[in-house]
């Protein structure tokens, strides 16, 4: 039987998201996001890296900033790349294959022209994702 891997989160944008256009043309944005658990009283919040590619990347550069609350599907990724200077890094991310606006960063309003309805890859989860990343590519 193959493996799962899928994550869903909902969660508000830590700062505005930074886009980039890759050597072959394809948009990728990044973002960081917040969830919070209240357990017997108390606070915990996790930080998510979150990417995205292609028309979805566009989507959300144009219309997410800080404070933005959105729920996102996609999948646990870790990436492996030699750095600049000859270093050997990795990052983990979520690699969201489908996104829905759910409140604006202030006043709870969603971003002005944003769909209500989730904005999804054409299959988020073919493992398709867009070229692999390049030196240039990574990491912002």
């Amino acid at each position: 039987m193959a493996g799962v891997n899928k994550v869903i989160l909902v969660g508000h944008l830590g700062r505005d998201p930074e886009t980039k256009t890759s050597q072959t043309g394809t948009a990728i944005c990044r973002f960081s996001l917040a969830t919070t658990e209240k357990w017997n009283g108390e606070e915990k919040t996790e930080w998510h890296n979150v990417t995205t590619f292609g028309k979805l990347a566009e989507v959300a550069s144009k219309y997410l900033a800080k404070g933005s609350q959105v729920y996102i599907e996609g999948r646990i990724q870790t990436r492996k790349w030699t750095g600049k200077d000859g270093q050997e890094r990795a990052a983990t991310e979520v690699v969201a294959g489908s996104l829905q606006f759910l409140a604006g960063r202030k006043g709870g309003d969603k971003p002005a022209g944003a769909n209500p309805k989730p904005v999804k890859d054409d299959d988020p989860f073919s493992g398709d994702f867009g070229p692999p990343p390049t030196d240039d590519d990574m990491p912002f």
